[in-house]
């Protein structure tokens, strides 16, 4: 088996090839003055199996997987896994309005006609994998962050709504601590309640988990927020650490203690690695 690093995805491809003991080939991939990508393979030929690791987000790293794909078909690749840590566009899964394209789909059916697997880890809609026409799995990052907070002294476990009150079920059952979502109640035109569904909060230590974090605006209201309901601590940690418009820097400026998020977006938040599960889901094929 061979792994192969796309430049969005280095220290995870690395750390992957490492857990498997197997051959790792870092792509040389470099963005032309025009913004087009380069990219190429440094070796003689890849007559075995072969594991893409590689975003597909932003707009450049797609296209870069779309080469990558192509470049290992061309040096004979027996087969070519793709591990797609965030699946770009993930998000737009059905037509909304008129008009418009069904995003996920299209990208499904470009990625499908050079692969033969592809692992994804939380994507938006699990759904969204049934386009591909090859074998799929979606793995969940949730052992590895319940692995990560269990000594850490979590009292309870909250999701930021009930849209994602299974992702805090799932890793409070795993660290043995109790669990629910937080919930909104408006108290005047002007004034928001947001505090836990049924928990209560005085006195513990939170762990907010989500799928995703974007601008982190709910996360620091939400912190805010339980910490004037007496949490002694609130800590955050999701699997995909998109962070735009200075994200991170708001969120560890607010009342957060920790903020965290899993390897399948590098960053310098990004310590919950994903690799030993994404390894075991290669090894058994």
């Amino acid at each position: 088996m061979i792994i192969v690093g796309g430049s969005s995805s280095r220290d995870l491809a690395k750390e992957m090839a490492t857990i498997l003991d197997c051959t790792y080939i870092q792509a040389a991939s470099t963005r032309f003055p025009d913004g087009e990508c380069y990219t190429r393979i440094d070796t003689e030929s890849l007559d075995d199996d072969v594991v893409i690791v590689q975003n597909t987000y932003p707009n450049d790293n797609l296209i870069e997987m779309f080469l990558l794909q192509d470049a290992v078909r061309r040096m004979g690749a027996r087969s070519v896994t793709l591990v797609i840590p965030y699946f770009g566009y993930a998000r737009q899964d059905r037509v909304f309005k008129p008009g418009e394209p069904e995003s996920a789909k299209v990208m499904c059916r470009h990625l499908d006609m050079g692969c033969d697997r592809v692992i994804t880890i939380d994507i938006h809609k699990e759904a969204v994998l049934d386009h591909f026409t090859c074998p799929h799995v979606d793995l969940k990052a949730a052992p590895v962050i319940a692995e990560y907070f269990s000594s850490k002294g979590i009292d309870l476990v909250l999701s930021p709504d009930i849209g994602a009150a299974g992702r805090a079920k799932d890793v409070g059952e795993r660290m043995g601590v109790p669990y629910d979502h937080l919930e909104k109640t408006r108290l005047s035109g002007v004034d928001v309640r947001i505090a836990p569904a049924k928990m209560d909060c005085q006195g513990k230590r939170v762990l907010i988990v989500d799928d995703m974090i974007s601008t982190g605006g709910t996360i620091i209201a939400a912190a805010q927020a339980l910490r004037d309901a007496g949490a002694v601590s609130v800590s955050v940690a999701c699997t995909h650490g998109v962070f735009v418009n200075n994200a991170i820097e708001r969120l560890t400026g607010s009342s957060l203690d920790t903020v965290l998020c899993c390897n399948t977006l590098e960053n310098q938040v990004s310590h919950i690695s994903v690799a030993g599960i994404i390894a075991e889901a290669v090894r058994k094929g």
